[in-house]
């Protein structure tokens, strides 16, 4: 078992047991001060549960079984990327990271950072680019080069009023009640603080049986209705969109892995051109309409924005 000290001392202070929110006493393996549940330590990482409130156990995580797509890439796929081009864009990400991290370096002199997700990097994530004093917590349901602590999105394991900006990205499809884990965002940010999700509207199922949901601009946008906008809109396009309908028509016609794989592969070197497309339609009405994904970018705030003026936000062509 590991000491104590080799745990982020930062980290220490803001953990909070993710089933009543008590304290964790300062000793491992960590155990709730206030209903002694035990979290076990796997390879280092610790594992934050409530069991009854999600999909996975800790026996998962202690047997280490695959509790989601694979984050890792087998070599041969590795390989055949060199020379079969990716049918995916995402044009806004890079600048709306460098932003997002700009502003909340410029607003906190030693910001807490809160990745939800973050096995692996973000597309567009630039860790350089991050203020140097920032404490920076990266969390998934599933072990990665960059994860920090295991936990579930439902209930995250973290003191209220903690964290100065949260990340989510490409996550909130993959869980069963996005609303929950947004309202879990806001309580764990600080008064002020920001969020900045990435969340699919027209992609094909991607991750098995761990994907449920998707949005359009306005429904991402009221699935953050308890933030103020600061901005939002779409970050993948329409001709992303097209290229990802297409390779996945092409692989309905098999039931044989490798031959829906062979017949993805064909779809991306025949469709990877339309992605290019979105460099010109990105800000056009139509892809409030027909975006592969959209972004919200958003300060915490003590009211609901009202669905009439949600509706009133609409931006798309079909009037």
């Amino acid at each position: 078992m590991l000491p104590i000290e080799n745990f982020n001392s930062g980290l220490l202070e803001i953990l909070a047991c993710p089933r009543c929110k008590g304290a964790l006493e300062a000793a491992l393996p960590f155990e709730c001060k206030s209903c002694g549940l035990q979290f076990p330590i796997v390879g280092g990482v610790p594992v934050f549960l409530n069991e009854a409130n999600s999909l996975f156990e800790f026996k998962d995580f202690t047997q280490q079984r695959d509790t989601t797509y694979n984050t890792s890439v087998p070599k041969w796929k590795r390989f055949a990327k060199k020379f079969i081009p990716s049918i995916s864009l995402n044009i806004k990400a890079p600048r709306n990271f460098q932003n997002f991290l700009a502003r909340l370096g410029a607003e906190n002199s030693r910001p807490c950072l809160l990745v939800v997700g973050g096995a692996v990097a973000g597309q567009g994530f630039d860790a350089a680019a991050m203020p140097k004093e920032m404490l920076l917590v990266e969390t998934d349901v599933a072990f990665g080069e960059r994860t920090d602590l295991i936990c579930d999105a439902h209930d995250l394991p973290f003191q209220s009023a903690t964290f100065d900006g949260v990340i989510i990205q490409a996550v909130l499809e993959h869980v069963l009640d996005p609303f929950a884990c947004v309202a879990e965002i806001h309580r764990v940010l600080k008064t002020g603080g920001a969020v900045y999700a990435e969340t699919p509207f027209m992609q094909q199922v991607h991750a098995g049986r761990f994907d449920f949901m998707r949005f359009t601009h306005l429904g991402h946008r009221r699935l953050f209705r308890s933030f103020e906008e600061i901005e939002s809109g779409a970050v993948c396009g329409a001709g992303m969109a097209l290229a990802w309908s297409y390779c996945y028509f092409l692989s309905s016609f098999f039931t044989n892995r490798t031959l829906q794989q062979i017949a993805f592969a064909f779809g991306s070197l025949t469709s990877f051109w339309l992605k290019y497309f979105d460099y010109f339609l990105i800000d056009r009405p139509g892809s409030y309409d027909a975006a592969s994904s959209f972004y919200f970018w958003g300060r915490k705030a003590e009211e609901f924005l009202p669905d009439k003026k949600l509706i009133a936000e609409y931006k798309g062509a079909i009037q």
